[in-house]
């Protein structure tokens, strides 16, 4: 007998062995950070853009918090302006925030919609400072035990979900910006894999996915390239101190998630197509998946 968890599977083109992971997820809200060699990959952007709306018509509902690394350092290097990062953040000054909005809003955030969009009136965009939607303050960062300056670099202290809340119960996909305003009326920039994060805590999520281009979080890098398939958050803080500062802000992002209620995170390779379907519904998932410290005996013999 065909169920209608099997008709909805088949209907999104999900994995086969999707069905139990579509049952659990129904109705739960899945925040994907977008970024990495999918953003510049014309294939790999379209992939992923099918992936989000498969999402959607699956029955789950799906955000998109997006970055733009390559393509501001692009505009960067156009305008001679310093490339520079710290501690695995960009340097933001007054003219690079300047180029972080423009780019971000006005041209990363635009070309994501229309690709959604190709497939149906889902996608919405929208930033950080709309609503209110995130509030942040200066980041301190750290090279070598020292204090460094890096800028208009925000920390999310504080997230306002009700508008991305509207636009799900109307049924809308939100794609969303990692720029954030300060109660002091300053914009910061804001890590994309950390903003992903808040919203995720904040929304609720059932599940965190980060995008990036390296198969998960390597056991022993440089010296192997054997990934670490699965982590509670107690082995990540062990280990968040010695990652390399490309995947610091992605660990520590997913490492907040799980400590903050969000069931599972996903570190995935965004050069494989579909990576995120994969990693949503498969049940040996992909790449690194971090998941809650386990509950004491105690606690769950009193539940």
């Amino acid at each position: 007998m065909t169920t209608a968890a099997d008709q909805r599977a088949a209907g999104a083109g999900l994995p086969a062995d999707a069905l139990p992971w579509l049952e659990e997820l129904q109705g739960r809200t899945v925040v994907v950070k977008f970024g990495g060699n999918a953003m510049v990959d014309p294939a790999l952007h379209r992939t992923f853009a099918q992936d989000v709306v498969e999402l959607w018509h699956a029955g789950l509902h799906p955000v998109v918090v997006h970055g733009g690394g390559p393509q501001i350092s692009a505009m960067l290097d156009r305008l001679d302006l310093e490339v520079r990062f710290e501690a695995g953040l960009r340097v933001t000054t007054p003219e690079a925030m300047d180029v972080v909005r423009m780019v971000l809003t006005g041209r990363v955030q635009r070309d994501l919609v229309g690709a959604i969009n190709a497939h149906g009136p889902f996608a919405v965009g929208m930033s950080g400072e709309d609503g209110h939607t995130m509030t942040a303050v200066r980041r301190p960062a750290w090279v070598d035990g020292r204090p460094v300056d890096i800028g208009q670099v925000g920390d999310v202290v504080a997230v306002e979900p009700g508008t991305v809340r509207g636009l799900l119960e109307q049924g809308r996909i939100p794609v969303v910006s990692p720029v954030a305003r300060g109660a002091d009326g300053q914009i910061y920039n804001v890590n994309a894999d950390l903003a992903a994060s808040a919203l995720a805590v904040a929304l609720g999520a059932e599940r965190l996915v980060m995008l990036t281009d390296v198969a998960g979080l390597y056991a022993d890098w440089p010296h192997s390239t054997e990934v670490i398939e699965r982590l509670t958050a107690g082995e990540l803080d062990v280990l968040l101190p010695g990652l390399a500062s490309g995947m610091l802000p992605k660990m520590e992002g997913c490492l907040r998630a799980v400590r903050s209620g969000v069931a599972r995170a996903h570190v995935l390779d965004g050069r494989v197509p579909h990576a995120v379907l994969s990693g949503v519904f498969a049940q040996k998932s992909p790449g690194t998946t971090v998941v809650p410290d386990p509950a004491p005996v105690d606690e769950e013999m009193n539940a």
